[in-house]
């Protein structure tokens, strides 16, 4: 009967300590005192040694049953404490930056790409002729029927219209200037010189000059021909004050091709160039924009003696999207 006791016992404080002590310390003692009693009355020779012996045992039990729970309490009331400091420290986290969204003023979001339409005055560094003109030659004072003398165009005032876009690549100047916006401009210009009016000779005044000064003179030019220029270039753009309504921007050196007519004389119209730029623009309704900037247009060298080298001054009108 003391070894069935025994093992009772053994199973039930195995079993307390698997499940964090689903019985009471108290049961223990109740049991241990049941067992005692029933040892005492049917064994009573063997009472005193048995009862000694699994007093002993059970008290064992007894304190291993309670260092784990202690144990585990322990663990439990760590583990509650460092996962509520976590989530503490979460919530904490959420409620600051709910408050600095809040704190913020709200922005409207700016519409950084545009289209745009400017004009304006044009200025070249050189007289721009065309093809070769029989009545250049001042020397001869040759005239054309309204008594004027015909000579090679020198116009140097032009005037000018052109349109483009910009597109929006970044916001910072990569990181290297808060509210200074990079962009690319791709646009197209017309400048226009003069016209070329006909030299006013007609073929049987061009046989006399033949005939009294032995120079070739080409038949009569009755034509008239427009001395133009059409400009496609590509260049960035720094644009300053991202936000505001007044933005200047600068384009430090751009790409451009341009197209004269009349060609030179050597029939070249085409040549490569850079251009400079200069302005601002202000927003005057919604994504309504007015803008000026100054612009020099240079081509190393010339177009086989032509040279298009040009100051351009004038406004445009600017839609953003």
């Amino acid at each position: 009967m003391i070894k069935k006791t025994n093992t009772r016992l053994v199973v039930a404080a195995v079993s307390l300590a698997v499940i964090g002590s689903l019985a009471a310390p108290q049961a223990l003692a109740h049991k241990r005192h049941k067992s005692h009693r029933h040892a005492t009355r049917s064994y009573s020779s063997y009472s005193q040694s048995g009862s000694s012996e699994v007093n002993s045992k059970v008290d064992a039990l007894e304190a291993q049953v309670r260092a784990m729970q202690d144990e585990l309490s322990t663990l439990r009331a760590g583990g509650a404490g460092a996962a509520g400091t976590a989530d503490a420290a979460k919530v904490q986290e959420l409620d600051q930056w709910m408050a600095s969204v809040k704190s913020e003023p709200v922005k409207a979001k700016s519409k950084d790409n545009m289209v745009f339409f400017r004009g304006g005055y044009a200025h070249f560094d050189n007289v721009r002729g065309g093809t070769l003109d029989p009545t250049s030659v001042s020397a001869l004072g040759l005239a054309n029927r309204n008594g004027t003398l015909v000579g090679p165009i020198t116009d140097r005032d032009a005037w000018y219209f052109g349109a483009g876009f910009d597109f929006s690549l970044d916001d910072n100047l990569w990181g290297l200037m808060d509210n200074t916006e990079v962009l690319a401009e791709l646009g197209v210009n017309y400048s226009q010189l003069a016209t070329k009016k006909n030299n006013g000779l007609s073929p049987q005044e061009t046989a006399t000059i033949l005939a009294a000064t032995e120079i070739g003179l080409p038949a009569a030019n009755t034509e008239t021909a427009t001395v133009n220029m059409a400009t496609v270039s590509a260049a960035p753009k720094i644009k300053f004050l991202k936000g505001s309504a007044f933005r200047p921007w600068l384009i430090p050196v751009g790409f451009e091709l341009n197209v004269i007519s009349p060609p030179s004389d050597a029939i070249t119209v085409l040549t490569p160039g850079m251009v400079f730029g200069v302005g601002a623009d202000y927003k005057i309704w919604k994504n309504l924009y007015v803008g000026a900037d100054v612009r020099y247009h240079y081509a190393p060298g010339d177009i086989d003696g032509v040279r298009i080298n040009a100051l351009n001054a004038g406004g445009y009108v600017g839609i953003g999207f």
